[in-house]
């Protein structure tokens, strides 16, 4: 239920209202809690046969990109209502709504008891985290009329490339983002090529015999000795 309804919980949390006001919808939670069951439990994993078929696969994929760009409409409509021309609080209430799921992912992963912490949405986006960022900032900035573009257009373009996206991406079977050319760019733009840092002079380099640099010293202290002791006992 985290994971399914981690938009609302957090959107709620967000706005100082009771995350668990998703419960009151009814038929919501009995839904989530039908596919559950027949995921994990249904004889013979009929239903997971039945999904494996690609171009129901592709439908249900679709829907989802839909009901994503709902979820950020309405998490923003939400905000300005509580918070009147807050940007900030808009942005972030519609891209909690949006893309709860991987947002609340770490919080999940914790209640089940598994830790993860690499897999930080908010240290290392996914594409979904992404994209529903993006659709966030241009939603705000058409409520704020900003953005010379009418709701509805701004709403069908934005759902068509979602869906367009991710089908190429079921189809190509390409975990590549397709922002991955567009964030290259601008990284090289806003913060320089990245260069790896070089290593201090005679760190990590190791002599002929293989033996580090570093530990060359302290060899050299021993044999010293050796060579003394040797001189005692002749």
């Amino acid at each position: 239920m985290l994971y399914c309804f981690g938009g609302s919980v957090l959107s709620s949390l967000m706005l100082g209202e009771p995350p668990v006001a998703f419960l009151a919808k009814t038929i919501n939670i009995l839904l989530a809690s039908s596919v559950w069951y027949l995921v994990f439990y249904c004889p013979e994993d009929i239903f997971c046969r039945c999904f494996s078929f690609l171009p129901l696969r592709l439908l249900v994929a679709g829907m989802k990109e839909v009901t994503r760009t709902w979820k950020i409409t309405d998490g923003i409509a939400h905000a300005d209502i509580v918070y009147k021309d807050a940007w900030l609080v808009m942005v972030a209430v519609g891209w909690a709504r949006g893309a709860g799921g991987g947002l609340i992912s770490n919080f999940e992963q914790l209640v089940r008891g598994v830790w993860k912490p690499e897999t930080n949405e908010l240290l290392k986006m996914s594409y979904p985290v992404k994209v529903t960022l993006i659709g966030a900032v241009l939603f705000t900035l058409q409520r704020r009329q900003y953005l010379p573009i009418a709701r509805h257009n701004l709403v069908f373009l934005y759902t068509i490339f979602l869906v367009v996206f991710k089908v190429k991406m079921m189809l190509t079977r390409c975990a590549t983002s397709p922002l991955a050319p567009f964030e290259a760019a601008l990284g090289q733009i806003f913060f320089g090529s990245r260069k790896t840092p070089s290593k201090v002079k005679g760190e990590g380099a190791t002599s002929s015999n293989g033996s580090s640099v570093c530990d060359q010293p302290s060899e050299q202290h021993q044999e010293g000795a050796k060579k003394k002791q040797a001189k005692k006992t002749e």
